[in-house]
This record gives structure tokens, sequence and C-alpha cells, in this order.
């Protein structure tokens, strides 16, 4: 996937990611163009995952929950 490509928010890569999906599932095209969209759709994965991965960290930061201080606590007993 090219940069031009490359989602910049995770709503429009979920959104492009259900439309290789729905795509796919029609069984329209070749195996050609299915392995292209299938290829668009993993690097597509990759960046959704990421983005969670990214705002569950974030999240367990502001939260206190983060699991290395949970450590931290257990370990000073």
């Amino acid at each position: 996937m090219t940069d031009q490509l490359k989602p910049k928010h995770f709503e429009e890569a979920l959104q492009r990611l259900e439309g290789i999906v729905a795509q796919m599932e029609s069984g329209d095209g070749n195996l050609e163009e299915s392995l292209t969209l299938f290829e668009e759709g993993m690097t597509l994965l990759s960046f959704c995952k990421d983005q969670l991965q990214t705002a569950e960290q974030k999240i367990e930061e502001l939260s206190g929950d983060s699991p290395n201080e949970e450590s931290k606590d257990h370990g000073s007993s």
C-alpha cells in the first residue's frame, strides 16, 4: 500500500477493510484482483491493530491500570 492510499484514521481504514471484505465475498473478480485486495486488507488490518493497541495503552496510562504499574506494586510487598 502506498503512502497515498494509507489511511489517516482508524475509521477510514475500517471502512475500507469492510469494503474489501464485501468485494471479496461477492466472488466477483479474478485471482490477481483477489490477491491484491487480500494484501491491502492485511495492511489495513495491521494498521487497525496498531491503532487499537496505541489507544489501549493510552487508556491504561490515563486510568493508572498499566500492567507495568501492577507488577511494580506486587513486587514491593
